[in-house]
């Protein structure tokens, strides 16, 4: 003789299944502000108010002709390759972890333009965002680099 299925059945039922639902929830917010470095930035209102600033910044570094290039050696130093960027450049970088804890290293480059730069310290294995500017006089270029 099976029992009958009664409300308190459908109550247990309904009451685990959300259960479930808001334990699954709250475990993955969890885990996602865990892995979170970060803000882009503080005040998205006040950060909009200076867009049309930004954009005019970037048609200027676009209108330096300065090219830019960084890898990564083997030994974890970074190198910068530059064309069109004057003799009197200085090449600096800051990188941080996209994700998981926050870390962030600044770098600073031994060389010139011609021969290239490369970084003082090597940066550790993983993924990184690079910010590197270089910056000759009243000129700025700046560039954000992913890095594996």
């Amino acid at each position: 003789m099976t029992k009958p299925f009664t409300g308190r059945h459908m109550a247990l039922i309904f009451v685990g299944g959300f259960g479930i639902v808001i334990g699954v929830n709250a475990l993955m917010a969890t885990l996602a502000l865990r892995g979170f470095g970060g803000v882009v930035v503080k005040n998205s209102y006040v950060a909009s108010q200076n867009f049309n600033s930004w954009l005019k910044e970037a048609d200027a570094q676009d209108k330096l002709g300065w090219d830019v290039e960084i890898a990564r050696l083997a030994d974890g130093t970074l190198s910068v390759a530059t064309r069109g960027v004057p003799a009197d450049a200085k090449v600096t970088a800051s990188a941080r972890r996209p994700l998981g804890d926050p870390e962030t290293r600044e770098f600073a480059f031994l060389g010139n333009p011609e021969s290239g730069f490369s970084s003082v310290t090597p940066l550790p294995k993983g993924r990184w965002l690079l910010r590197l500017s270089v910056v000759s006089g009243s000129h700025h270029w700046r560039r954000e680099s992913r890095l594996e």
